[in-house]
């Protein structure tokens, strides 16, 4: 809000917008290991559709767009495999590097995507199942630049209660589950895409909460809570598409969860779904904003705002930029299985295979880069990384550009190995994203930091900053 002219608008872009969506749900009997105290290797059949949705936006001035894609995956084991799918959809959709986004919701029900399990059972399945992503992703973005229109994308922020604190020390030592007394950022961020004569094209749904609500007694390929939430959603906007963003989430997740029962997921699904639609409802009309006309003497004196027209801005700037991080220096395999020796062998040997698989990503150096997309969408701002960040991450920026909608979004991009943990929390080496970790203490912070500067340098005029 403007103190002289007394006016309120949401943030928002006007430009050229387009949506596009295609199926990623992988067969039945793919590989679909997430947990190491899961019962089965393989799918056995599907609780809800993957999806592919793809936002191509584009300025009057550009010649090329920012392709923003919501997928409904888990995450990514290695770079090569990362790279191969981004590479691929980066050429053949003829973009550079910084102007495509790719966001995975994180659902540990999603299939692996990791070549180097081919030879596991129901492995064979991930190479062809990569390239049919690829071609997916690739037509759901074609379609979405063919289609843009003259919209605006507005954006609004709400509350929902889906997410909790997961860092729950039992008196004993930390577990990874619901903390009762722990913060947790409830923070809702929704965009809302509308075409000509008020048509909604889209919902943005930026929200940070782990999808563990389906866990190692589950077989079925899933979204999780995100495809209850999209149903829902689409359902009472005339279907227009509807893309999930996870948040910073490193220590967000349902207050309940690790089940094998998928009407929790949706129960969990609908929570953010309501959530989502009372901030749709409230949300001004697109191109429209409110001002202060003056007083009306009454009972008290009272302050009346009409809704006037407005004209959202129409700039688009892209960026990414990489941070040096420290690289820890970790126990080896064999310290670690005297550790851990007393967790029951199926649950060590997927310990050590993460930290194999992570260290190896990481190689041999001191040092390790990590890269940070940033775009600026009229009024709003976009960060995507590829690791978990905790939540300070997100609430930092929002404090620090409280003047604007910033959406942050975790295991975008490309392949984040590790967690980020706010430095405080180093002091804990028995909580999960600590000794998970390939980073050291204070990474988070300089990723944050390197996040502010960046944004200031690359998408701000210092007439905005």
């Amino acid at each position: 809000m403007s103190d002289q002219r007394l006016r309120y608008a949401e943030p928002a872009f006007s430009g050229l917008i387009g949506v596009g969506r295609r199926d990623i749900t992988p067969p039945a009997g793919i590989y679909a290991r997430s947990w190491g105290a899961a019962t089965g290797d393989v799918a056995t059949g599907i609780h809800r559709p993957l999806t592919a949705t793809a936002l191509a936006l584009r300025s009057t001035d550009d010649t090329e767009p920012l392709v923003l894609v919501a997928l409904d995956l888990g995450w990514w084991k290695s770079a090569a495999d990362e790279w191969h799918v981004r590479g691929s959809i980066l050429e053949e959709l003829g973009l550079p590097e910084q102007r495509l986004l790719m966001c995975l919701s994180h659902t540990h029900a999603g299939p692996s995507l990791s070549l180097n399990d081919k030879d596991k059972p129901g492995g064979e399945a991930i190479g062809p199942y990569l390239h049919t992503l690829v071609v997916a992703v690739v037509a759901a973005a074609k379609e979405a630049v063919a289609t843009a229109e003259e919209a605006t994308l507005s954006w609004a922020t709400g509350r929902c209660s889906l997410a909790q604190n997961r860092d729950l020390f039992d008196g004993t030592r930390y577990l990874c589950g619901f903390n009762p007394t722990g913060n947790a950022d409830d923070t809702l961020l929704v965009g809302r895409v509308t075409g000509a004569r008020g048509r909604h094209l889209a919902t943005i749904v930026n929200y940070a909460c782990h999808p563990t609500t389906l866990a190692w007694e589950n077989h079925l390929i899933s979204p999780d809570y995100v495809g209850a939430m999209r149903e829902l959603v689409e359902c009472q906007t005339g279907q227009a598409p509807c893309l999930f963003l996870q948040g910073a989430s490193g220590e967000l997740a349902p207050r309940e969860g690790y089940t094998g029962g998928t009407e929790l997921a949706d129960k969990n699904g609908r929570t953010l779904g309501y959530a989502v639609l009372g901030v749709l409802e409230w949300m001004l009309p697109a191109g429209m904003q409110l001002e202060y006309r003056g007083a009306v003497e009454s009972g008290a004196a009272l302050a009346p705002w009409w809704p006037v027209p407005r004209q959202a801005s129409g700039v688009l700037r892209a960026a990414r930029l990489e941070v040096d991080l420290e690289v820890r220096d970790v126990p080896s395999l064999a310290e670690m299985e005297q550790r851990w020796s007393g967790i029951g062998s199926q649950a060590l040997a997927e310990r050590l295979a993460r930290r194999q698989q992570v260290r190896r990503e990481m190689g041999d150096g001191p040092t390790t880069r990590v890269a940070v997309w940033l775009w600026r969408l009229g009024d709003a701002l976009v960060v995507g990384q590829a690791n978990e960040a905790y939540s300070l991450y997100q609430t930092e920026l929002r404090r620090q550009f409280h003047d604007r909608a910033v959406v942050v979004m975790n295991v975008a991009g490309g392949c984040g190995p590790g967690y980020l943990p706010p430095s405080y929390l180093f002091d804990h080496e028995e909580i999960y994203p600590v000794w998970q970790t390939p980073y050291e203490r204070g990474s988070l912070e300089r990723v944050l930091d390197a996040t502010r500067r960046g944004i200031l340098a690359n998408l701000l005029s210092e007439s905005e900053e």
